[in-house]
């Protein structure tokens, strides 16, 4: 396939880029700062370009069997990413493109509970409550939406470097736990699960969870 990937300097965008290009995938890495050191394998063609911007999605994406989004902004930035999030559905509506987007755990619910979200749970950290609600706020824009063919991917509580399994749960709208209650999963195999969704789509216009 051919695959685009915005945000693909950061720590999850850069191990989609490595899952795909293992797998035989055609990618182009979009960067906003062509000035910054990206760091990714010199094999892979590099577009300027902003995910807020439709006309930049549009141009970047023509011609693309899949966008890939795991943008992520920075601390005081969060607004950003709702920003993005309508740039990229306005700039892919009516291509056919298909849209796979990197969310957030804050808005999977807790198991055992009455309907309780995590990020409404009690103890969730403040210091990563506006993240966690912005892409809250990223879920409803993509739910809203009727002209592309996005899905979006919720990882588990904690993201983390970690090894490349390729063993996980698949899950829908529930935090996924392990017996322990822990709730984890690691960028690499979160790269994986990505990867099987473009390849074999099982989430069109849906979200879907992942974890250990």
């Amino acid at each position: 396939m051919r695959i685009t990937v915005f945000g693909a300097t950061g720590n999850v965008g850069r191990r989609v880029v490595t899952e795909a290009l293992a797998r035989g995938h055609h990618v182009t890495a979009v960067v906003r700062n062509p000035a910054k050191p990206h760091g990714l394998p010199s094999t892979v063609p590099v577009e300027v370009g902003d995910a807020s911007n439709p006309e930049d999605v549009a141009r970047i994406s023509a011609g693309q069997d899949l966008v890939i989004t795991a943008t992520r902004p920075a601390p005081g930035l969060e607004h950003e990413l709702a920003a993005a999030t309508r740039g990229l559905l306005a700039g892919l509506a009516g291509t056919g493109v298909r849209l796979l987007a990197v969310g957030g755990a804050g808005s999977l619910v807790v198991p055992g509970t009455d309907g309780t979200i995590l990020v409404d749970s009690p103890g969730f950290p403040d210091e990563i409550r506006p993240i966690a609600l912005a892409c809250g706020e990223q879920l409803d824009l993509y739910r809203a939406d009727e002209k592309v063919d996005w899905t979006y991917l919720s990882p588990a509580a904690m993201l983390e470097p970690g090894e490349r399994t390729g063993r996980f749960r698949i899950g829908r709208d529930e935090l996924l736990v392990d017996a322990e209650g822990n709730s984890a999963i690691s960028m690499e195999d979160l790269a994986v699960v990505l990867l099987d969704e473009a390849e074999q789509p099982a989430h069109r216009r849906a979200r879907f969870t992942a974890g250990y």
